[in-house]
């Protein structure tokens, strides 16, 4: 019985030890919640062959606030932030429960500013979209940090690192959003329309930088110039992919998980770290 009981209290923490890996994903437009396609076929296979995590935090392109906040919602409802382009998605909910207390672990935690609470935020569409393919169960805990848009990308880089130990927790950290994002170029009635050339030029040259782990010219992005400014004309949705990389252990491999284009603006790449 003794042994036992030593086998499994070994058991258990060599699971607790092992280190959750981050998922950045090309989230796109919300339709794609609704549809069946290499993308969301791409994210039901990569929850099928993930070690079930002790809860699931996200950070989305569509949380921006001033300041940092946490959600602490216990139930958070399904947010839908977008118009009324398909019934289809008001179908759609995502009913994982909150954690209040893993809320209460990250502003304890994170040392570069005062991370604040939201008891009311549910997920916004970067969040459930994507969580209805990866863990269409919603038995883990899932809770939402914001963006604040009145910081640089550097200082995302420099939180992210601050919220690397919750990898060691257990927690799966998604960061959703797209590596090129221009809505002002996008073909709205044709979701399979041919990529702009700056759009796989600059997914290309982000694949590149990532390869080689380059992640101070990710940071830099604006030293790229005009192409960048095509690719990124707001950078909330570009952020969440520095909150990943932040997040980088020595020696982790990048592994591209996904790689195509919608709309003709923007860049589906997803990644997994670790």
């Amino acid at each position: 019985m003794v042994l036992n009981n030593l086998y499994n209290l070994a058991k258990n923490f060599q699971k607790r030890a092992r280190r959750m890996p981050v998922l950045f994903i090309g989230h796109g437009h919300p339709i794609n919640a609704v549809l069946d396609n290499d993308f969301t076929k791409m994210l039901s296979q990569i929850g099928k062959e993930m070690e079930k995590p002790e809860a699931i935090l996200v950070i989305s392109a569509h949380w921006e606030t001033v300041g940092t906040y946490i959600s602490s919602n216990q139930n958070p409802r399904t947010i839908y932030d977008f118009g009324r382009f398909n019934d289809d998605l008001y179908n759609v909910s995502y009913n994982a429960p909150g954690s209040p207390e893993l809320a209460n672990d990250i502003m304890e935690n994170i040392k570069l500013t005062t991370v604040q609470e939201d008891e009311n935020m549910g997920f916004d569409h970067g969040a459930w979209t994507i969580l209805k393919f990866l863990w269409p169960q919603a038995d883990v805990p899932v809770l939402q940090m914001s963006l604040d848009y009145g910081q640089n990308a550097a200082y995302h880089f420099e939180l992210a690192k601050q919220l690397a130990y919750l990898r060691q927790k257990g927690v799966l950290v998604v960061c959703s959003g797209n590596i090129v994002h221009n809505l002002a170029r996008t073909n709205w009635g044709n979701m399979d329309a041919n990529p702009y050339d700056w759009n796989i030029e600059f997914d290309e040259m982000v694949k590149t930088h990532l390869d080689h782990q380059n992640f101070g010219a990710l940071v830099n992005y604006e030293k790229f110039g005009e192409i960048a400014k095509l690719a990124i004309p707001t950078n909330e949705h570009y952020l969440p992919m520095i909150y990943s990389l932040g997040m980088v252990e020595k020696n982790e491999s990048i592994t591209h998980l996904f790689e195509g284009y919608q709309f003709g603006s923007m860049s589906m790449r997803c990644f997994k770290i670790g």
